[in-house]
């Protein structure tokens, strides 16, 4: 651990797995604590990634929560000012919690001048997100403070970005066509039944939780000037911003008939019909194959069952979560709202975020500037029923030819040479692929 930068994180789910894993590959750097309530989660990220799966934790290596971790490091710097010997301190922290949580991390680990990656999206409000930024606008500026807008970092997208502003191979880019298909499941999954199914106080809802990256991902495209250009040229900005958007799958009126008055999978006479069937998403399609990722969102202890009491054991853990239900009338909302509810009826949830929306920025002629930027338009469709899940795809028409682009291939049109051009683009290692790391965009922004 001599010589590494050591590193926190804070909430050891999924996004914080995907941050750690490369953190845990550099050879400068490494994951040296977690703050994580869930026991199992803490234990499995800590054995994974920290002292090993035979080892224990070290002094400052393992809290319940962040509260915890910060009352330590307070007390800590403390020790270390009065000339006691204490352990060693992290240089960096990657919060990674709920999105409601991040303002109140934020706000209180800024005094500590250390190094910041927060996941996206920072807040859940304009005051919130200023709130933070005046905190670490104190610290110097040798200290990296980082929202984690991941699309920037996929080696996909650095080439689209340098084919487009840089080669320029389709001219002046005049208008775009991006769509974040979120995947039939993953919506049901996350959106419906999980813990973004419901709009902030701020009524802001599935864009902001799934697709503001999106959002930065054509603001990157469109408003900066390219690589190496000269840093004083502004940055080409929207002159307006629009939105509409529906839940128009995901609610009562769209229940099939057979159903009935059912509100759980497991109780219901349509459920082998259903393709949002709890059983059939984390069953059939997971348990019954033996592929747990997710499942540990429903069951957290689930893998650890499974290797040690077998699939009956972990099948039964997983079915006692899915029959759990509420009756809405009954039930106290403050209840039902908590917590995610795996089981529940797609049809009869509580969600109120939209499943279909569109986003709408236009840019002015910018005349000014040395370097002539066109008016142009760009559309984000955030959409829930697909069939690819968060493969991003999307067509830009320049003024010289046309580009098109999902992820993996992009191709483009030269309207003067009447030729095409395909590249298709490296995968992700096999483990990112399976935590969905953004087409190798998580360990881009990590080890930038």
């Amino acid at each position: 651990m001599d010589g590494k930068l050591r590193f926190l994180v804070i909430g050891a789910g999924q996004r914080g797995v995907s941050y750690a894993n490369p953190v845990s590959q550099m050879a400068k750097a490494a994951i040296y604590a977690v703050a994580e309530p869930v026991n199992f989660r803490r234990q499995h990220f800590g054995k994974t990634y920290i002292w090993g799966q035979d080892g224990k934790p070290a002094a400052g290596q393992e809290f319940s929560d962040w509260k915890q971790w910060l009352a330590w490091e307070i007390e800590r710097r403390e020790l270390e000012g009065a000339g006691k010997t204490v352990p060693p301190g992290v240089d960096g922290v990657f919060v990674c919690t709920l999105d409601a949580m991040h303002v109140e991390i934020m706000l209180a680990i800024a005094p500590l001048n250390i190094h910041v990656l927060c996941e996206k999206p920072l807040a859940t409000s304009l005051a919130d997100c200023m709130s933070i930024l005046g905190a670490f606008s104190r610290n110097p500026q040798e200290k990296i403070f980082s929202v984690g807008h991941v699309l920037r970092y996929s080696p996909h997208n650095q080439l689209l970005r340098k084919l487009l502003l840089t080669d320029r191979v389709i001219g002046d880019i005049l208008s775009v066509e991006h769509t974040e298909p979120v995947g039939w499941w993953h919506f049901a999954h996350s959106y419906t039944r999980g813990p973004w199914r419901r709009a902030t106080d701020n009524k802001d809802g599935s864009l902001l939780t799934k697709s503001c990256h999106d959002i930065d991902f054509l603001l990157w495209l469109l408003s900066q000037a390219p690589d190496g250009a000269d840093k004083e040229i502004s940055a080409h900005l929207p002159k307006t911003i629009s939105s509409t958007g529906a839940l128009n799958q995901f609610k009562r009126s769209r229940k099939p008939k057979q159903a009935s008055e059912a509100t759980n999978c497991l109780a219901c006479p349509y459920e082998r019909q259903c393709q949002y069937s709890a059983v059939k998403i984390y069953d059939d399609a997971r348990l019954a194959v033996g592929h747990t990722h997710w499942l540990n969102h429903v069951v957290h202890d689930i893998e650890d069952t499974l290797h040690l009491s077998g699939v009956d054991a972990a099948r039964r853990s997983l079915y006692a979560n899915l029959e759990q239900d509420y009756i809405k009338g009954v039930t106290p909302d403050e209840e039902i709202a908590k917590r995610p509810w795996y089981g529940r009826c797609v049809y009869e949830s509580d969600n109120d975020v939209c499943d279909d929306q569109v986003v709408t920025i236009k840019w002015d002629e910018d005349n000014q500037s040395p370097l002539y930027r066109p008016g142009k338009l760009a559309t984000l469709h955030m959409v829930a029923n697909t069939e690819k899940e968060c493969e991003r795809r999307g067509i830009i028409y320049g003024s010289h030819g046309e580009l098109s682009y999902n992820g993996k291939t992009i191709r483009y049109f030269d309207f003067v040479q009447t030729q095409e051009t395909v590249i298709e683009t490296p995968d992700a290692p096999e483990f990112e692929q399976k935590i969905k790391s953004h087409g190798g965009g998580d360990r881009g922004l990590t080890t930038l």
